[in-house]
């Protein structure tokens, strides 16, 4: 159980990708897609923090926003990638923690709404 959005392991790890984030696009020239990459970097953990602190249907409304900023991070990354903006182990090991947070997204989205709705197994994700 949590007491705080900072005691959320998924926060704590997208924070940590937030910062990853910025040191890899610190010398990039780019400065459109730097600046959209590092908006959704941040939008991830912002959102986690914000839908905790508003709790209830908001908290699954915006873990659901969190993952839709990481999908987009994860688009971005494989276009930096193929710009050569960065290396491919570079993009490899983005999308790997960011399929990795979304997966635990899901799940705490999942794991909130079965205590506030007991009848119901699980939210509709798939697209």
């Amino acid at each position: 159980m949590y007491q705080s959005f900072e005691d959320l392991d998924v926060w704590k790890r997208s924070c940590q990708l937030s910062v990853q984030v910025y040191e890899m696009l610190r010398d990039c020239r780019d400065f459109a897609l730097r600046d959209q990459m590092q908006r959704a970097a941040v939008s991830i953990p912002s959102n986690i923090a914000e839908g905790c602190e508003r709790g209830g249907k908001d908290f699954i409304r915006f873990l659901s926003i969190a993952r839709g900023s990481a999908a987009e991070l994860r688009t971005q990354c494989y276009i930096a990638m193929k710009a050569k903006i960065i290396t491919d182990s570079q993009m490899k090991s983005l999308t790997s923690e960011l399929k990795e947070i979304s997966r635990m997204l899901t799940g705490l989205a999942n794991s909130i709404h079965r205590k506030l709705n007991p009848e119901h197994r699980q939210l509709n994700t798939e697209h």
